[in-house]
């Protein structure tokens, strides 16, 4: 007892010392920041599919997402794989009032219990079963604790109650079920709707994300989908800007405006001179908004763009393809047109003019343009480059605004001499040191920062040597097949693939620091179609075949010079339950961070990502440190004297 009392004197006294420092040293209290490695799904529950009554709970099903709404205290809570659920797009939902849960019911088979406290029971027997029947479930049945899920193969008869499948009936079995209680699996949809309809769950309209651009920390997004000739896809044409808190759909019932289909629309780009400014392209001509609304159209009938050449003929309106467009500096507009015969590259004056910058390079012998030119980016020399991603002719061009010269890159030999002839080329983009990327079905190239704007380059792949006592190297990603690349604050590469997720690459090319897919990671698809980052938060954004996710990275963009003012931690004070990163922003690049306790013992040290270090608050021998003021001393990469913060651990 007397211990116990020496203790809590102790502590008493050491929180008399310590808080008038926390107001002395006027600590930022950060702590409203996501954590770095943390994630967030930003799903759309617009359309109401199946709503579900369990009490005074309602579940619903809405865009292929599910939420709760509590009819009591009208609180909604969303679900999705970063809390619980162990899949994404939900195609049935139904509740078994015996067993007091909801099954839910993925379009892959997996299947998953919710009850109304939030827990989560996944059953994963049907999903992993291997099987050459179609797994897809058409409707659900509810029979007590059981629920029958109907399938092609038969009957898939599920406990809800002990979270198992009970038993498996194929089509023609002796015992085959052959009649079901009469169960309505949409019986609380009518009685209910006009309630859920008024509900805001939050979240986009659509869960249909493509490419994107981000600026003064504004997500711009599109929803269609790439379309390298005429291809039959039609996802609905919608453009979507989150602001970190909000989104703003832009005007999408357009088509009434138009008289055309607004069909994959997958490209956008903003008016660096006026944001409120934006032009999106796709299946169908330019669109061009202000502050949301559409303010003008263009296709075959009101301007240079033509429809795409197919077969000998010119199709109508609905196929004007505009697969890539880009303002430059000055707020032109560049445009590219595919597949249109006589016309691929123009400009869009800021007076609303049209000049014609025809470049013999982007079309075939019958003066027909590629079918899949797309992915324009300026780089830091002024330069245009985009790609055309078709399997006819798998291309990268550079074209200088200056000079109206275009540079064709269809020859791709690495350092090695060796040829490779990849189907696809998909994207481009610029490092931090200038160097050229390229994706392709093949992996990533690159062209070296010397070679740029030369007629013939060599396109080099990255050799990571094996450390395994040989002279052996293997190149970065071969035979991945890289949809998208993104270079991050820390010049680290993030590359999206087709079908295996995101791969995270040191910015020395050397080091894979991760590989995120869907068995690891609460990433919503291992399709990614692209990847977007806000430098100033380090958010990473992946546009994927399923809807929209981030994750919070360790890398900032790097400030011109370290002040007082700029250079922070978060959270701050790192209270006793916190056992996350520790997170330094506002540095310069490649800064180097030393951590020191008041008396002056380092407990922590390395090189800033970009413009942030993190500390996992432990000292050098792995152990958490101790209560008390650390100080975070900085210096420049050339040695240069920073600055120093504080942070306060309890």
């Amino acid at each position: 007892m007397n211990s116990e009392k020496c203790l809590n004197r102790r502590s008493s006294l050491w929180w008399q010392r310590i808080l008038p420092l926390l107001f002395t040293f006027h600590f930022s209290l950060f702590t409203s920041f996501a954590q770095v490695g943390s994630w967030q799904n930003h799903l759309a529950y617009h359309d109401v599919q199946n709503i579900c009554e369990a009490g005074h709970q309602l579940f619903v099903l809405a865009s292929n997402d599910v939420y709760q709404y509590n009819k009591n205290d009208q609180s909604i809570t969303t679900y999705d794989k970063v809390n619980g659920l162990s899949d994404t797009y939900i195609t049935h939902i139904a509740w078994c009032p015996q067993a007091k849960r909801l099954i839910i019911v993925y379009q892959d088979a997996n299947i998953d219990l919710l009850d109304t406290n939030g827990e989560i029971t996944n059953i994963s027997a049907l999903y992993s079963k291997t099987m050459t029947e179609d797994k897809t479930v058409s409707k659900i049945t509810i029979d007590g604790v059981f629920a029958w899920l109907h399938c092609p193969f038969g009957l898939v008869k599920v406990n809800v109650q002990k979270a198992e499948i009970a038993e498996t009936y194929f089509n023609g079995h002796p015992e085959y079920p052959t009649s079901l209680p009469d169960y309505d699996e949409y019986k609380d949809l009518q009685a209910n709707l006009t309630l859920v309809s008024s509900l805001l769950p939050g979240g986009p309209k659509y869960n249909y994300f493509y490419e994107s651009e981000f600026l003064n920390g504004k997500l711009y997004t599109t929803g269609g989908h790439f379309l390298s000739g005429i291809a039959d896809k039609n996802y609905p044409g919608t453009v979507q800007v989150f602001d970190g808190d909000n989104w703003t759909v832009y005007e999408d019932e357009i088509s009434q405006k138009t008289g055309y289909n607004y069909w994959d629309v997958n490209c956008i780009s903003i008016d660096p001179t006026d944001e409120s400014h934006v032009a999106a392209g796709g299946k169908s001509g330019l669109y061009e908004f202000r502050n949301g609304k559409l303010i003008n159209f263009y296709n075959q009938d009101n301007s240079p763009l033509k429809g795409a050449y197919d077969r000998g003929n010119q199709l109508d309106n609905n196929f004007v393809l505009v697969n890539g467009i880009k303002y430059d500096q000055q707020g032109r507009l560049w445009v590219i047109n595919s597949q249109a015969k006589g016309v691929n590259l123009l400009l869009l004056t800021k007076d609303g003019q049209w000049e014609d910058y025809h470049q013999k390079l982007l079309e075939d012998g019958d003066g027909v343009a590629w079918g899949g030119l797309r992915n324009m980016i300026f780089d830091s020399r002024g330069l245009l480059w985009f790609v055309n991603t078709s399997w006819i002719e798998q291309t990268l061009f550079c074209f200088n605004t200056e000079t109206n010269q275009t540079v064709a890159y269809n020859s791709f030999v690495n350092q090695d001499g060796t040829r490779y002839s990849p189907n696809f080329v998909y994207c481009v983009t610029e490092d931090k040191e200038g160097n050229i990327w390229v994706g392709t079905d093949l992996g990533p190239f690159y062209i070296d920062k010397n070679e740029v704007g030369q007629g013939s380059v060599t396109l080099q792949q990255v050799k990571v040597p094996r450390n395994d006592g040989t002279n052996y190297a293997d190149y970065l990603l071969s035979g991945v097949s890289v949809s998208h690349i993104a270079i991050d604050g820390g010049n680290r590469k993030w590359f999206a693939t087709n079908g295996i997720g995101a791969f995270l690459i040191s910015a020395d090319n050397m080091t894979q620091i991760s590989h995120l897919s869907t068995e690891n990671s609460p990433l919503l698809s291992d399709q990614i179609y692209s990847i977007a980052i806000n430098h100033q938060t380090g958010l990473v954004y992946f546009l994927t075949e399923n809807g929209l996710c981030s994750y919070r990275s360790d890398a900032t963009a790097p400030t011109q010079e370290m002040t007082k003012d700029n250079v922070y931690a978060y959270p701050n004070p790192v209270t006793p339950d916190y056992n996350g990163l520790i997170t330094i922003v506002g540095l310069t690049y490649d800064a180097d961070v030393k951590i020191i306790t008041s008396s002056g013992i380092l407990v922590a040290e390395g090189r800033s990502n970009g413009g942030s270090f993190t500390w996992d608050g432990k000292d050098r021998q792995g152990k958490r440190v101790a209560s008390g003021i650390y100080m975070v001393i900085t210096a420049t990469s050339k040695g240069e004297k920073g600055t120093v913060c504080k942070i306060a651990v309890i």
